[in-house]
Formats: C-alpha cells, structure tokens, sequence
C-alpha cells in the first residue's frame, strides 16, 4: 500500500469579473477574510514555525502565484483537517478566468493525500467545501455591493 490521491474538481462562475475576484479572494485575503466572515476566521498571517497540531487554525504553503494568469497554488501543511490520522496533506490549484458576460470562471481543484489505510470520498468534504463556499459567497456579495473595491 501506501498512500492514496483522491482528486476533487468544481467549476464555480461569478458576475463578479475574474481579476477583482482574484484581488480579493487569493491576494487580500488576509485583510477582508476576517472582515467579512468575522465569526468564522479570526485572521489570516503568513508564518513559519512550529504548531500545536490542533483544528482551530490551519496552516497553508503557498505552491504557485501567478498574478497575470489569475493561478493559484497552496497545500494545507498543519491544521485543520490533517488534524485527523487520516490525511497526510491537501494541494488545492486554483484558476480564475474571464467569462464572455464580464465575470468569471473559475476552477479549484483539490487533491487529499491520505494516510495508508484511507480514503476520502465526496460526503467526506461536503461540509468543508458549504463552509468555503459560504465565504466565497460572502465575498462576492461584498464585490458586488462594493463596485469600487478591488478594481
């Protein structure tokens, strides 16, 4: 054995156009997440170091940043959901695009790095991807309320 790659992908669209969308959703998040979902992310620093391995925050490496192609890349490393003995790490790859209307499409796609012995199926995340997907949705209500923000 050893371990297993189990991949997810979900295509999600916004009237919100892809550049403002990335600024805010990959660029900034740091600022506004909290901002925005102040009872769901206390805030977001860019560190290094040691963690005590618990749920309550999670820690992400970043992969990949390209500003001009609108890609982003970052593994989960600490917390979080690899605070169970199940998942070794999770690599998400995101991509944001122009749409014909003037919004976006975008892709996020997700691979669990299980432990031996394990496998991750879709009911296994559906909570997790409601909870981002709830954010996302508080952001592009914030974008769009907000036609000046991120432009």
């Amino acid at each position: 054995m050893g371990v297993n790659v189990t991949t997810f992908t979900d295509e999600f669209t916004s009237p919100v156009p892809a550049a403002r969308l990335f600024k805010a959703l990959i660029l900034d998040a740091h600022n506004l997440y909290p901002k925005i979902t102040p009872l769901g992310i206390k805030s977001i620093d860019t560190i290094e170091g040691d963690g005590d391995g618990h749920a309550t925050y999670v820690k992400h490496k970043v992969d990949a940043l390209d500003e001009d192609k609108m890609v982003y890349a970052y593994t989960l490393i600490e917390g979080g959901e690899l605070a169970t003995d199940k998942i070794e790490s999770i690599s998400y790859n995101m991509t944001f695009e122009s749409s014909p209307s003037g919004g976006c499409i975008g892709n996020n796609t997700s691979k669990f790095h299980t432990k031996e012995g394990f496998e991750i199926k879709e009911e296994d995340i559906k909570e997790g991807k409601e909870k981002a997907f709830g954010v996302f949705k508080a952001i592009e209500a914030f974008l769009l309320e907000t036609p000046n923000a991120y432009v």
